[in-house]
């Protein structure tokens, strides 16, 4: 690798990272905790002010779940399979199966089942930029949108801005397990019911 595509490769690096964080909904200061690098250096090194070394790469690819050669943009080896490294964050088990970090996510996500009490109470909801489509695999996803308090179950699929309030929960006794695709920029989800003609 020449100087100038080590350059340019470094350069990438403050972005990608600011597009993880933002992808997994993380702010600096939960970041900042969860790898202990201090919050000016997590942003000046998104920003592309603080060189990109291993003892800051690694603590940021552990709390990401993410493996480092995506974290950094490494090209790929030609391999078509995907080896996704789940995380957990809150007791829910996030499964990421993108690679890439711009444009549309998409993640399995596993709901632990919750005390009987605990589904009657009303769930928090918080708003961010995007758009979200969800489709349940099994168990019962309970979706609260704005007013709204839905339960979907297996075979269920639901789409949304996510400038309306929303949360998700357990909506039943065994664990909810779901397919979510989210689209930060906004992207809408667009299923097709049958070939177009041409």
């Amino acid at each position: 690798m020449s100087d100038d595509e080590l350059t340019g490769f470094l350069a990438g690096v403050g972005p990608r990272l600011r597009e993880v964080r933002k992808a997994q909904r993380t702010t600096l200061a939960q970041l900042s905790e969860a790898t202990g690098i201090s919050q000016s250096t997590l942003s000046r090194l998104e920003a592309g002010k603080r060189k990109p070394t291993l003892e800051l790469l690694l603590p940021l690819a552990r709390a990401h779940g993410v493996p480092l050669d995506e974290l950094v943009g490494a090209p790929e080896t030609g391999d078509p399979r995907i080896r996704p490294r789940p995380f957990t964050r809150d007791g829910r088990t996030y499964i990421p199966l993108t690679r890439h970090l711009g444009g549309l996510h998409a993640y399995k996500q596993i709901l632990p089942p919750e005390e009987p009490h605990r589904r009657q109470l009303p769930l928090e909801q918080r708003t961010h930029e995007g758009y979200e489509w969800l489709y349940v695999l099994s168990g019962r996803l309970r979706l609260a949108l704005g007013e709204h308090d839905l339960v979907l179950g297996p075979g269920e699929a639901a789409e949304f801005d996510t400038r309306t309030p929303h949360g998700f929960g357990n909506g039943g006794s065994l664990p909810a397990e779901f397919l979510a695709l989210f689209g930060p920029q906004g992207e809408r989800i667009h299923v097709r019911a049958r070939p177009s003609t041409s």
